[in-house]
């Protein structure tokens, strides 16, 4: 096992894994920009090293200066997080040149399973289904072609990165050619790659993942499902677990292609197999996360198991002691993001100090956060600020719980997207659990035109 871990990262994730490792015994290791001096990860960590300023290019993507970091205080290991370097194949791969045990997959996996055209062959070959498609596209010409052969709507999407970058919906062949090169030019300044595929668009559709741990001595587990349909421009809202629309019979189904999934990615650590379902239950392959996933919580609230630990575990070439029978899912959990941003004037990012802070409790209440009284919120990163997660013995219940749980959170100063999720709680499709993709977006409109009806 690990004596010191290094955490490459900020915010409520870094905070996540310091708490993980000082539940193992193992020291830490906090890097931080000048902007982040006073932050809590910095204040919880057992050693802290400034690696740049505030940018984010010059600080937390700084390889490096996070490198250096690792060799000067002895990490044996660097966990990455979310976001940032978790994906980034070539900073495991220094990592793995150096020494140094990167808490996630193989560097070569990480490459293979980021190239999202590449994913999509790998799976296609080992038989998992996948949406239909267009492989890397060069040139308009056979874009254009590949369009009309899949046929509109369609999606446009980056080959590599996530986080809704690089993804341009089309209806049809006027918008075509503008949203390709939007598309490409906005993937090539996020992840320095402008290369982009085809997808067909699925309608009416949930967003629906599979959270497996593969511990590289043949031990693959599934740890059930989360349905994150509840997204507003590709980025998840509200998770929870289990999906209200999965039957169980597709459960098991799916169950077994992301174990097949994560065998034909020689896949390694914890990581995520995402699927599109229809109203058919049908499911398709969209990508695989190779990182630990912002939504982790739900899953261990319904599993009891701590995600967290056993990457450290698996990183330190330690096996599963739990087989796919042993797994067993109680109850409902959510998660909603509590976001730094103004809903009332287009989500605005917002900054400030913390004036008042309070935190709900409560039995079977979670809030993954940095946030302490007097904080100073930054405007230079992710407007994510914290993670309510909640669990209940049933989904009706997990809602109420979880509209308590916001109720009585307090957080002044900034503004935040709190009572938003409140409406989203009450809202009666959302309710029903037969929501889809577009649920946001609905709902916006919905919300619009309430706001516009003369009173």
């Amino acid at each position: 096992m690990f004596s010191k871990i290094l955490i490459a990262n900020r915010g409520e994730v870094a905070v996540r894994i310091i708490r993980a490792c000082k539940e193992m015994g193992i020291a830490t290791v906090a890097v931080f920009s000048e902007a982040d001096r006073d932050a809590l990860h910095v204040s919880l960590a057992d050693e802290s090293i400034c690696i740049g300023p505030a940018s984010v290019k010059d600080s937390y993507l700084n390889v490096a200066a996070i490198i250096s970091a690792a060799v000067v205080t002895g990490a044996g290991a660097i966990h990455p997080g979310y976001g940032l370097l978790s994906e980034n194949a070539k900073f495991a791969s220094l990592c793995e040149q150096c020494n140094i045990a990167f808490i996630g997959p193989p560097s070569d996996v990480i490459a293979k399973m980021g190239d999202k055209d590449m994913a999509r062959r790998t799976m296609a070959d080992a038989g998992v289904p996948v949406i239909p498609g267009s492989r890397k596209l060069d040139n308009m010409d056979e874009a254009k072609a590949e369009a009309a052969r899949i046929g509109y709507p369609l999606l446009i999407k980056a080959r590599s990165g996530g986080g809704g970058c690089g993804i341009r919906m089309v209806d049809s062949p006027d918008e075509f050619e503008g949203a390709f090169r939007t598309a490409s030019a906005e993937a090539r300044l996020a992840f320095g790659d402008g290369a982009v595929y085809l997808e067909k668009y699925m309608y009416p559709a949930k967003h629906v993942e599979m959270q497996i741990l593969c511990d590289g001595r043949g031990g693959t587990v599934v740890l059930g499902e989360r349905e994150c349909s509840v997204q507003r421009k590709h980025q998840k809202l509200i998770e929870e677990s289990p999906s209200p629309c999965v039957k169980p019979e597709t459960r098991r189904k799916m169950t077994e292609v992301a174990v097949k999934a994560a065998k034909a990615a020689h896949y390694v650590n914890a990581g995520t197999i995402e699927f599109l379902l229809d109203d058919n239950q049908k499911f398709y392959f969209m990508e695989m996360n190779t990182r630990l996933q912002v939504e982790h919580a739900v899953t261990e609230m319904v599993t009891g198991i701590d995600i967290v630990k056993w990457q450290i575990r698996i990183a330190a070439g330690l096996k599963l002691n739990f087989s796919q029978k042993d797994i067993k899912t109680s109850g409902s959990a959510i998660e909603c993001r509590i976001n730094a941003e103004d809903p009332q004037h287009n989500f605005r990012p917002s900054s400030g100090r913390i004036s008042l802070l309070h935190i709900p409790g409560g039995p079977w209440v979670r809030f993954d956060t940095a946030l302490y009284q007097d904080y100073l919120v930054p405007p230079f990163y992710d407007s994510l600020i914290g993670k309510l997660v909640v669990h209940a013995q049933t989904r009706e219940e997990a809602i109420r719980k979880m509209e308590a749980a916001l109720g009585e959170l307090v957080i002044e100063g900034i503004h935040t997207n709190t009572d938003m999720h409140m409406d989203i709680l009450n809202n009666k499709v959302f309710r029903s659990g037969n929501y889809h993709t577009d649920f946001m977006e609905k709902f916006e409109k919905a919300v619009k035109n309430a706001d516009q009806k003369p009173v």
